[in-house]
């Protein structure tokens, strides 16, 4: 009974420091991200949920933006959304009716086909293409929307399976200055699910990392592209908006990697242009 006495103080202690002061106000946050990981039509990830807690944690700490976690499509529109609650329809910030209107950048980790009309989906590409809005993708974004190629246009290349699995691969810095890398070493070994890319080119990216090509098994019968570059992360522009894309991510534990959320930190921040 002491045992459980004492447990009982701790949890209530812990509660009562976590517990709102009265008269507290919320944080005002400059920006805000809609964190979007539709992937009822896909191959789950158990790095999904904990990799989209901690870009709203990111951007809780830093106050810098904040973040709607969401795993549907419903709010990748530009048009009113109401609500039926019983007999009537009410519409409001209380029910997270925010559309793409009410977002500065998008971090997208959705797979395969998502379910989007084709009013979302012009809707979507105009909020980065039109109103220069941020997209940031990472891991199995590249594999979504393979029937709609403007969206490859948009993230700059498309899955093209992973032929060495998950595995140990060198990971080549090719641009030190930007904020996204320079705190990197110039080489590191990363143990990941690593992706091979197509319909990309290097005139249209700005390729910030790279494998190392020379230490992958490139007679793997999956591997299709014959100029051994495989890039890991780039920057591109599409119209007036920002996309950052990194295939790196597949480990639930990479997300605890300081490394890795100093990277997406500040993908997050150059897409938001803060």
């Amino acid at each position: 009974m002491r045992r459980a006495a004492v447990t009982a103080a701790v949890l209530v202690a812990a509660l009562a420091a976590t517990a709102p002061v009265p008269g507290a106000q919320p944080k005002v946050f400059p920006k805000r991200v809609l964190a979007w990981a539709d992937v009822r039509n896909g191959y789950q990830h158990a790095s999904i949920t904990h990799a989209l807690s901690t870009i709203e944690r990111l951007g809780d700490q830093s106050g810098l933006w904040d973040t709607v976690i969401r795993t549907d499509s419903q709010p990748v529109t530009k048009q009113p959304l109401t609500f039926k609650t019983g007999t009537g329809i009410a519409t409001g910030e209380q029910f997270l009716a925010y559309t793409l209107n009410d977002y500065d950048a998008i971090f997208f980790f959705g797979v395969r086909e998502v379910d989007l009309d084709a009013q979302q989906r012009a809707d979507l590409l105009s909020f980065v293409k039109d109103d220069g809005k941020g997209f940031v993708a990472t891991h199995a974004g590249a594999t979504a929307f393979f029937s709609w190629p403007e969206f490859g246009e948009m993230l700059g290349a498309r899955f093209d399976e992973h032929p060495w699995g998950i595995t140990d691969a060198t990971v080549v810095v090719e641009d030190a200055a930007s904020p996204m890398t320079k705190h990197l070493p110039a080489r590191f070994v990363v143990n990941d699910e690593h992706y091979q890319l197509k319909d990309f080119s290097r005139d249209r990216l700005h390729v910030l990392a790279r494998l190392d090509a020379s230490r992958l098994d490139l007679t793997a019968p999956l591997v299709h592209r014959r100029d051994a570059d495989f890039p890991v992360a780039w920057t591109k522009s599409y119209g007036r908006g920002r996309v950052f894309y990194s295939t790196l991510g597949h480990h639930r534990h990479l997300w605890d990697e300081p490394w890795l959320q100093t990277m997406y930190f500040e993908a997050m921040k150059w897409a938001l242009r803060l």
